[in-house]
């Protein structure tokens, strides 16, 4: 499996009036905007953008200070900052509302869209989601196998971006490190190793995993979310388990629990196809589960 065979037919641009994001895209029909988790980028959904596409206009995309998109000043304000950006993307292709999915990074995004801009969206994924501020003692969130292992691994690949360390921490990211492939670390070596991109992301891990950056969203706001909800999850997710994305669904009214066996944080990547089924019927408004 290789990322641009499952990209061939898809569309590389880069739309946005106040910010330049990168975008990859495939198919037509409603709008569906795919966000990564941090330190990623467009490519996590390299698997499921030619499938989602053929029934909506898929877009995974690079966040501010992520990938090629642009490297504005940083801002403390770093999630207010990525919501603005999908709305500013949205804006420039006159889009009035999109569904949007967002895993780990980009599953807190997607909330503070619901709660920010519920004008803006349809149905909302929330695919691992990080930046719930959950009440002590309520959720077991393993910090020595999550935040504090990413941060560890997030700081060494940015400061020393070589193929090792690149691969530790993308590693993070699945079940079995075997798949992890040599081209994943290829794009994503080259990315860590391009100047702009270094510059930015290492102010973004220096100031996240607990920085002033990252404000989390209190548990009791999630009641306020009204965007139909499905809460997809996995049962080796590191750091938090099933426990807490049944307890993230159970905050949301209305919201739909979903988890994928045999994955940890990059279940589009891992499991792909049963990714998308769920995903497209999610979006479809039928019941998942």
């Amino acid at each position: 499996m290789s990322v641009w065979v499952d990209l061939l037919g898809a569309e590389v641009r880069y739309r946005g009036n106040k910010y330049q994001t990168r975008t990859i895209e495939a198919g037509t029909g409603e709008p569906l905007v795919l966000i990564h988790g941090i330190g990623g980028h467009a490519e996590a959904y390299s698997r499921n953008l030619k499938r989602l596409g053929e029934r909506y206009h898929a877009m995974a995309i690079d966040l501010l200070w992520h990938g090629l998109s642009a490297k504005p000043t940083f801002s403390n304000e770093m999630v207010p900052a990525y919501a603005a950006q999908v709305v500013d993307l949205l804006d420039s292709m006159n889009v009035e509302r999109a569904h949007v999915e967002g895993e780990s990074l980009g599953g807190w995004v997607t909330m503070e869209l619901a709660l920010r801009y519920p004008d803006r969206v349809n149905r909302i994924v929330l695919n691992t989601a990080a930046g719930v501020h959950w009440k002590p003692g309520t959720v077991d969130e393993h910090p020595e196998t999550g935040v504090n292992l990413l941060r560890e691994r997030s700081l060494a690949a940015i400061r020393d971006p070589n193929r090792e360390t690149v691969r530790k921490r993308l590693e993070w990211l699945m079940a079995s490190p075997d798949r992890v492939t040599d081209e994943l670390v290829d794009i994503r070596h080259w990315l860590y190793n391009y100047p702009p991109t270094n510059d930015s992301l290492t102010c973004v891990f220096e100031n996240s995993f607990g920085g002033d950056a990252l404000s989390r969203i209190p548990e009791d706001d999630l009641q306020k979310i009204k965007a139909p909800t499905l809460v997809l999850w996995t049962d080796k997710n590191p750091g938090a388990g099933p426990d807490a994305g049944q307890r993230l669904a159970s905050a949301i009214p209305g919201a739909q629990f979903y988890c994928i066996n045999d994955a940890a944080h990059w279940p589009q990547w891992e499991k792909p196809e049963e990714h998308d089924r769920v995903v497209s019927s999610f979006l479809a408004g039928e019941k998942v589960g």
